[in-house]
């Protein structure tokens, strides 16, 4: 039997089922959700094949994707790899610079863009990239292939593209995914389809995708995360709804009533403090309730119900009253929610857990494929505070110095272009270092503590995990974004950016007056509200490791410019530099 490729589950749904609903799409011209079925899929995957081979493509050619997620960008992606060439996916959120590189890097030979602004973003330097033929865009742009209209005009050689598929192998490139990471210039990984399957398959054996149930969509096909996702939803006959965009998010939850989705921490933050937002709305007695049965949710651990009849009783009853409402909220159909990227708190998954909404927290990286491991759905393979099992597969030890170490053949083929790199964090024995701290729990849970670059140390010798302590104060609502500093200094500080929509409640409920953000940073009563904040959530660490003085910041820390990468991760260098006038006053 011939090794699977990406591309070959298409195959296989369009054979099984042709006129079943894969992708689907809200329709801005009539507000209506349209689909694409497995079988439509295929045509469309061929015929953009057929427009690469037009253009000239042939295998392993590199192909650049960025768009936000929609069905084109899945017609695009299948169809380069169908052909053997190398899709490139990158963020539309990057800056010139970043485009600029990767393409020089890359040697990328076609781009397809979603809009405009990106359009212009490669044509303002579009002559420092001889290699690039030609740009297809999926939205209609003056003087620029159209996408949707040329596969229109096209009749595909399927005997053609079948005898390429034919020719490609599962140790093939797949992919090559540039990760910005915190410092320098972005690195391409290098990924297999058999890299990218041996890890969807690690996955699906532990999660229910049951065919034909719908999921939602909405973080970016470009990272590796929802990349291999997709290709899970695919194989497995899941029915995927792409989100219209993150601020439709909640209406496209009802709308769509999805069995399951995956997103990153701060989404669900935002829910729950919506949630709780609402709550501060109702009547005396049904505040009463709301607040009884947030109690009972906040005491949840796996498994208390069925050894505590009272506290199954009271889980109950607080779901028949009071948390079947939240259910409601995110469709009424939600069986699981699994999260990663960044590290979620540990109570919004036991508040979400006790209120019937299972939240799997995973780990990963895109030079693992991504996922390294994950907490799954039977309660004796879950651990709150940790990123559950290593995935079926995959051995994962921790070093000498903390550092979690992995193997295992979803680990990628290498940097492109950067031979001295892959070494360095792939040793003569095959272990990926992630680059990571962790440990493991119970002898078999993962928990990730901190970065190994961003430890430092204090004038007296005290390590400090600034991710912990960062991870703890954002479960203030009032703390959007935090960086800790204090390397060799007498203690550690903050630069910190408010979330600005509670402070202005906050502001109008304590009639304070204010004309912009930077003014009300500066009032004294915000200072005095965040300062209480901080002194809170500082009992949970040792004296050395409490934040001492912080400043608050006017303005969101974003990755257009350059202060956060296109996974929302802080660059630390970046924000030192820039904020360093307000961190040495920190100090005299």
């Amino acid at each position: 039997m011939k090794a699977m490729r990406l591309f070959d589950y298409l195959l296989q749904q369009k054979n099984l089922k042709p006129t079943a609903a894969f992708l689907s799409y809200k329709d801005v011209r009539d507000n209506k959700w349209k689909s694409y079925t497995y079988q439509e899929t295929y045509e469309r995957v061929l015929k953009a094949a057929q427009l690469l081979l037009d253009a000239g493509i042939q295998p392993n050619d590199k192909v650049a994707l960025i768009s936000a997620n929609c069905p084109e960008w899945n017609f695009a992606d299948l169809a380069i790899q169908m052909i053997g060439g190398v899709c490139v996916p990158m963020y539309p959120t990057i800056s010139k610079h970043d485009y600029e590189f990767i393409f020089k890097d890359a040697e990328i030979k076609i781009a397809f863009v979603s809009n405009e602004t990106i359009y212009k973003k490669i044509e303002a330097v579009r002559i420092q990239l001889p290699l690039l033929q030609k740009i297809i865009s999926f939205d209609v742009i003056k003087n620029t292939e159209h996408f949707t209209t040329a596969l229109s005009n096209i009749n595909a050689n399927e005997q053609q593209i079948n005898s390429l598929s034919e020719n490609v192998n599962e140790q093939d490139l797949a992919t090559i995914i540039y990760t910005s990471g915190t410092t320098g210039n972005p690195k391409g990984v290098m990924l297999s389809h058999y890299n990218i399957i041996s890890n969807l398959n690690s996955i699906q054996q532990d999660l229910p995708l049951l065919e034909g149930k719908k999921a939602l969509s909405f973080l970016p096909l470009c990272h590796s995360f929802e990349r291999t996702v997709f290709y899970a939803y695919l194989a497995n006959g899941i029915h995927i709804c792409y989100a219209e965009n993150l601020e439709k998010i909640a209406d496209n939850l009802k709308e769509i009533q999805p069995y399951c989705f995956t997103t990153v921490p701060r989404l669900l933050e935002k829910v729950f403090d919506k949630i709780i937002d609402k709550s501060q709305q109702l009547d005396t007695v049904k505040k009463k309730l709301f607040d009884w049965a947030l109690q009972i949710g906040m005491e949840y651990e796996y498994g208390k119900e069925k050894k505590d009849m009272l506290y199954a009783l009271q889980i109950f009853v607080a779901r028949k009253l009071v948390f079947s409402k939240w259910k409601e909220a995110l469709g009424g159909n939600i069986e699981f929610i699994v999260t990663g990227a960044a590290p979620i708190q540990p109570r919004l998954i036991r508040i979400f857990t006790a209120a019937g909404i299972d939240v799997l927290e995973g780990y990963g990286l895109t030079e693992t494929s991504p996922v390294l491991a994950f907490n799954r759905m039977n309660i004796e393979d879950r651990k709150i505070g940790t990123v559950g099992l290593p995935v079926r597969g995959v051995n994962i030890k921790i070093a000498d110095d903390g550092e979690i170490l992995a193997k295992g053949p979803n680990i990628m083929k290498g940097y492109y272009h950067q031979q001295a790199l892959t070494d360095e964090v792939i040793d003569k024995e095959g272990w990926f270092h992630t680059g990571d701290i962790g440990e493991l729990t119970d002898g078999k849970f993962l928990k990730i503590t901190d970065r190994k670059k961003e430890l430092f140390k204090t004038s007296g010798g005290k390590y400090i995990a600034p991710q912990a302590i960062e991870n703890k104060m954002k479960e203030s609502k009032y703390i959007e974004q935090i960086m800790v500093v204090g390397e060799y200094q007498k203690y550690i500080s903050a630069l910190i950016v408010p979330c600005f929509s509670y402070l202005h409640e906050f502001a109008k409920a304590h009639s304070i007056l204010f004309t912009s953000n930077n003014d009300l940073t500066e009032q004294p009563a915000i200072i005095q509200l965040i300062e209480s904040e901080i002194k809170k959530l500082n009992t949970n660490f040792g004296q050395w490791e409490q934040i001492k003085k912080f400043t608050l910041l006017p303005a969101e820390w974003t990755s257009e410019l350059g202060e956060l990468t296109p996974t929302m991760k802080v660059k630390r260098k970046i924000i030192s530099e820039r904020y360093r006038k307000q961190i040495e006053e920190m100090y005299t």
